[in-house]
């Protein structure tokens, strides 16, 4: 609503001229409200106390180092495309506009690169996922 309102107030010279303006509001205020719903971080919520860190979520950090070596031995373009897609949650379009390339560029990628990880990994994932 707050957003909505300074959006409002920036843009009065012009609404103000709309046959609407209560409908002009409330387009905004829904625009605003899907946006911030699309958001990664719409789904946070603030907490009254922190949690204890080994109970936060059972992050092993052996894992995460054999994760990251695995990460750093790819080439940048599959490094690149294995973080955007699913370290940052993009999609296969925002990680191609991001990277300049086709759509078919970054499935392609995806896959092989997801395969060099699994070959380079091994069976260690196993080994962490029994923790």
């Amino acid at each position: 609503m707050q957003e909505t309102l300074g959006r409002m107030y920036a843009l009065w010279g012009r609404v103000s001229r709309i046959d609407n303006p209560a409908g002009y509001a409330q387009t905004v205020l829904v625009r605003t409200f899907l946006t911030h719903r699309r958001r990664r971080s719409a789904t946070e919520r603030p907490l009254g106390e922190l949690p204890d860190r080994a109970a936060a979520g059972g992050e092993d950090p052996a894992l995460r180092v054999a994760l990251l070596d695995a990460l750093g031995q790819l080439s940048p373009k599959d490094r690149a495309v294995v973080v955007l897609r699913y370290w940052e949650d993009r999609s296969i379009e925002e990680t191609a506009d991001a990277m300049n390339v086709s759509s078919a560029a970054v499935r392609t990628r995806s896959v092989r690169a997801l395969a060099k990880l699994r070959e380079r990994l091994g069976g260690s994932l196993a080994e962490y996922a029994d923790h």
